[in-house]
């Protein structure tokens, strides 16, 4: 019986659950220095002194740096579409451009004596105007970067065509808010680094190893080879931990400077300003069709905020663009985006990266739509679905999906929440004028996966012992590699997934990587052990056929006893430890692949939220959420779950509660956990989940990415859900989060709209 598609319990549990995981501030870095950053108070603003000359002479300082100080020029963005004038400093030089930016460091002997010291440092400030939306920033009355004459950080252009809705019946059109919000991982950003013999040792809380080495290499004017990183547990990263930051260069820099080991642990409030954050789109969209529910031309504006310096937040327009028509069979799409500077934290990838904020706007849309032709939203989205027969399918925007069955998805979501159960009962409430009335939103969704181009490397070695070490490129945080991976080996080996090692994480063991982001790890860096596994099995038949006597087209390995045997004589064999110790002088039994996958996967799938709306206060709660995700072959459907229980989970966090906010002059008024919406189990129903599997044809499991597709279909079906609990009050729309002052302030206007009020 094969391991792969069943329940198997995480190999890592029984770790965390009792000793717990070694997380970068439990490494232990002996002699080391702290680091602690003075940070900007203001949004923009001139440095017209800085003074750290008390700081110095504060207990247990040990030196103080300010941007004068460093041999490092400001870096230019990674990516090169992106503006390159726009170049970001380790240290603010002469300009600070958001609350949080790092404008000195405070280096000392132990950790308390930093924030004392730091507090030490004075720094007189010239206010400069500042731009606090994408709005403001495209009117370009206040610049950034004056020298580079534009805030504009990234563009698609693609013109627009006045003709677009030429012969469409029904037009509806609504600017969307797609909120910003702080990643929050439990673990905050954190680095030490010590240098031995000339090499830099550099322990990062990163989702890929190999990143950080290429950035310290190039920012510290390094050789490779003189450079390992080491990423220990990694405490959650959704995305904003994928590269590393100035603060996390500059304790490498700090301590071959001072000779000395030197670690850093921000604070919480810190990695609420200082970590990248996530989504932050206004979007006009504009939708078009028959009163017969056919779609017929879909067009999308995007203002993205980029944030004070263009990362890779200000990219992300170009994967909402890849996904814009989503699941339906639109013939006309039209796209335009452009990515603004503004005073505020710079934006990174944050889970979905781009695709969530395509799915909330193109579904918005189909239920504004929906409700403009009188039409059940089911019914609409039934409508205009891409039929499973048309795979592989490229849509208006050049995008090709693999395979899917978007109409099994919806009909599996609609049948386990009782869809026309919950509508009679949304009519019987409306009818009968409750106070709390009923909501029931959908999202049918589809999403890329693995759409960062090149490969990734696995490796699988028997030891003499008869156990197997596998290493790996990606960097899993929660996600269960260990597990997933060892399936894959005891699959192809016979071994017990217990005698399975999987290692990552360490730039000097696992020579190449590109991490773990968008969705890619099993599809790739699964593949890639996977293969190197029935390479290693092919190496140890071979083996056995010598030692056997036999032809190797003979001998087959019996998976259950973990032993090799001619066909029909089980009795004389040999075992996994014989085999490796008699491959010892033959390079042992071992090989490495670097797998490349032929494109990008696209999971799918459809969710249904079930809200209630107190319509006196504007109270939500969210009472049922059904999800049906389709990410193909599920190698384990606990690990999937587990994915997907996340996703939905943070997907209706933005719905409902979360949002980084500013005041007028860009100081962040949602800096801590007590101000920021934090879901928590209280708020969150027992989510339903349904299982459908689509295989992509593009590797050889069958696999697509999990990790993201639970937070893309479950925002816009909570979103969905609470406007339609209030439709029939006169609500259009409420941009998120649908908090209950925002609820209720709807439900006011719309009656004030119909003169309700005197």
């Amino acid at each position: 019986m094969s391991i792969l598609g069943n329940r198997v319990l995480r190999k890592e549990d029984p770790k965390f659950l009792t000793v717990g995981g070694t997380y970068v501030d439990d490494v232990r870095v002996d002699g080391a220095l702290y680091a602690t950053y003075v940070r900007s108070t203001m949004a923009h603003a001139r440095i017209a002194a800085l003074d750290v000359e008390e700081a110095r002479k504060a207990p247990g300082v040990v030196a103080v740096f300010s941007a004068a100080d460093l041999d490092m020029a400001p870096a230019a963005p990674e990516m090169a579409f992106l503006n390159q004038a726009m170049t970001r400093p380790a240290l603010a030089q002469g300009v600070v451009r958001f609350v949080g930016e790092p404008v000195a460091v405070v280096v000392t002997e132990e950790r308390y004596q930093g924030p004392d010291a730091a507090e030490l440092v004075f720094v007189d400030y010239e206010p400069l105007p500042v731009v606090m939306s994408a709005e403001e920033s495209a009117a370009q009355d206040v610049l950034l970067f004056p020298d580079v004459g534009t805030n504009v950080a990234f563009e698609l252009a693609f013109g627009r065509d006045e003709s677009l809705f030429d012969g469409c019946e029904v037009v509806v059109r609504q600017r969307i808010v797609n909120q910003r919000v702080a990643p929050c991982p439990l673990e905050v950003r954190a680095a030490a680094a010590e240098w031995r013999d000339g090499r830099l040792l550099h322990y990062a809380s990163t989702q890929g190893a190999h990143g950080v080495k290429d950035a310290l290499v190039a920012r510290l004017g390094l050789e490779a080879d003189q450079v390992r990183v080491v990423a220990p547990d990694v405490g959650g990263g959704f995305g904003a931990k994928m590269g590393p930051y100035p603060e996390e260069i500059l304790v490498a820099w700090l301590a071959r400077k001072l000779d000395r080991p030197v670690r850093w642990v921000e604070t919480r409030s810190e990695s609420m300003v200082g970590l990248g954050h996530g989504r932050g789109q206004v979007q006009e969209v504009e939708m078009g069709g028959s009163r017969q529910g056919k779609v017929e031309a879909y067009r999308i504006t995007v203002l993205q905020d980029s944030g004070a310096y263009a990362a890779i937040g200000a990219m992300l327009p170009f994967m909402t663009r890849t996904m814009a028509s989503g699941v339906y069979a639109i013939p006309k799409v039209e796209f335009n985006s452009r990515s603004l500077l503004t005073n505020t934290t710079p934006m990174t990838a944050y889970r979905g990266a781009g695709r969530p904020e395509a799915t909330a706007a193109l579904e918005r849309a189909v239920d504004m739509f929906a409700a403009e032709i009188g039409m059940d939203p089911a019914e609409v989205r039934r409508r205009n679905l891409i039929p499973a027969d048309a795979f592989p399918f490229t849509t208006p925007t050049g995008t090709t999906y693999d395979s899917g069955n978007y109409a099994r998805g919806l009909d599996l979501a609609l049948e386990a929440a009782g869809y026309d159960g919950l509508r009679e009962e949304q009519r019987r409430r409306r009818e009968a004028g409750d106070v709390v009335q009923l909501g029931i939103g959908l999202s049918v969704y589809v999403e890329i996966t693995s759409g960062i181009p090149g490969s990734e490397f696995g490796a699988v070695e028997v030891r003499p012992d008869g156990k197997v070490t596998v290493r790996t490129g990606t960097s899993p945080h929660g996600q269960g590699h260990a597990t997933a991976f060892s399936m894959l080996v005891s699959e192809q080996l016979g071994i017990p997934i217990e005698d399975i090692e999987v290692i990552h994480g360490d730039t000097d063991v696992v020579p190449r990587g590109q991490g773990t982001a968008g969705s890619r790890s099993l599809q790739t860096g699964g593949v890639a052990v996977n293969q190197a596994a029935a390479q290693v099995a092919d190496k140890a038949r071979q083996l056995a056929a010598e030692l056997l006597e036999a032809n190797v087209d003979d001998v087959v390995l019996d998976k259950v006893g973990g032993r090799f045997h001619v066909t029909g004589t089980p009795a004389v064999s040999r075992s996994w430890t014989e085999l490796a110790g008699a491959a010892s002088d033959r390079g042992g039994l071992a090989a490495e692949v670097d797998y490349t996958q032929a494109g990008p996967t696209f999971p799918f799938g459809a969710h249904v939220a079930v809200a209630q709306v107190d319509t006196e206060t504007g109270r939500v709660q969210l009472v049922r959420m059904v999800a049906v995700d389709d990410a193909g072959r599920i190698l384990n459907p606990l690990l999937a779950e587990g994915q997907v229980h996340g996703g939905l989970a943070q997907g209706a966090a933005q719905a409902l509660l979360e949002e980084m906010r500013y005041d007028e002059d860009g100081n962040p008024v949602t800096s801590n956990l007590a101000d920021y919406g934090f879901i928590s189990a209280a708020e969150l129903p027992s989510f339903e989940t349904v299982r459908l599997e689509t295989p992509t044809p593009l590797n050889e499991l069958g696999a697509k990415g999990i990790g993201e597709s639970g937070t893309i279909g479950s925002t816009p079906a909570v979103h969905n859900a609470v406007v339609d609990a209030v439709t029939h009050l006169g609500v259009r729309h409420i941009d998120m989060p649908l908090t209950a002052e925002r609820v209720w302030r709807a439900i006011q206007d719309a009656k004030d709209s119909k003169g309700g009020r005197s």
